[in-house]
């Protein structure tokens, strides 16, 4: 139902179709996915009891890591318990301020990882290149105040997005060929002109995604020839190990967002179930492989997992 507001025609609800030529295995896409969600929910969890819990991992580079599980943790869960509801109890329904709200949430975790890969980019850099500063660089407060600014960019860069969306007229359809409220796929549905959201998204999506990876970029490459100049493979063995895992996060959470940003707007041959295929790639599993990846490339914390499961057994 669509109803008149502010000159503009806004739908009271949203209905979202799913994964469009594909309804018949929404079924028995759900379970992947439930599985998904639960190690991510199991997953991140866990990195954040161990790190809260012990106090020899009260180290910036943990502290970063403690930021992007909550991270990863709200990103999935804005997602796929409407999804979950979708696809096994056909709730298809969402109102319309909740669609804006799931938008914001969407993109502005997406761009608080983004701030945070960064940070833990640059606690590499300091830890490698300027290890006799490292502990006065990076203080609890200097922490905080890069964890308060990522979130403050993350809100102030994606506010515009809803505001935006919520000032369109929708007065053909309401139906979202979708699992979820994304920016691109929201605006389509527009009957008015979408120029300047169209722009403000392609600025947002450049300035966050190509500044962050220059800075990272910038980084790494500092750290590849100061570790290139350590005297004895040993140390430079031990050195890119450091940075193993945080590589493997980068590439899992930059190369979906990139290939999803790229289908959205030049794969127009692409089949629909592709672009919603790739779409929930991004958003669900860089946040359950995230753990992993820093659970097995990570010693200190492989370490206290064993540690804590290993009590509770005794305990038992």
């Amino acid at each position: 139902m669509l109803h008149n507001s502010s000159s503009c025609f806004h739908p009271s609800f949203f209905f979202l179709v799913g994964i469009p030529g594909l309804e018949a295995a929404h079924i028995w896409l759900s379970i992947p996915l439930c599985f998904i969600y639960v190690g991510t929910v199991l997953g991140n969890c866990t990195i954040m009891l161990v790190i809260w819990a012990e106090e020899s991992l009260h180290e910036p580079m943990y502290f970063f890591l403690c930021m992007l599980a909550g991270v990863d943790l709200a990103g999935s869960t804005s997602v796929v318990p409407k999804l979950l509801c979708l696809f096994w109890f056909g709730s298809h329904e969402i109102p319309f301020e909740g669609c804006l709200l799931q938008m914001f949430f969407i993109h502005a975790l997406s761009i608080i990882e983004s701030a945070i890969l960064v940070a833990m980019a640059f606690d590499r850099y300091v830890a490698i290149c300027q290890p006799l500063h490292y502990t006065t660089i990076l203080t609890n407060p200097v922490i905080v105040k890069m964890g308060c600014l990522a979130v403050v960019r993350g809100a102030i860069l994606t506010s515009p997005f809803s505001i935006l969306a919520s000032r369109l007229p929708y007065c053909r359809t309401n139906v979202v060929p979708h699992t979820y409220c994304e920016h691109m796929g929201i605006v389509r549905l527009a009957c008015g002109s979408t120029v300047i959201n169209n722009l403000y998204g392609l600025t947002v999506a450049l300035l966050v995604v190509g500044l962050d990876l220059l800075f990272i970029g910038v980084s790494y490459a500092k750290i590849l020839l100061t570790v290139l100049r350590l005297p004895s493979q040993e140390a430079q063995a031990k050195a890119f190990s450091t940075c193993g895992s945080h590589i493997c996060v980068i590439v899992l959470a930059y190369t979906p967002a990139l290939f999803s940003f790229l289908t959205h707007r030049f794969g127009h041959n692409v089949a629909p179930y592709i672009h919603i295929l790739i779409g929930n790639f991004y958003i669900l599993v860089p946040p359950f492989c995230n753990p992993i990846v820093y659970g097995i490339k990570t010693k200190l914390i492989r370490d206290k997992v064993v540690s804590l499961l290993s009590r509770k057994k005794d305990i038992s």
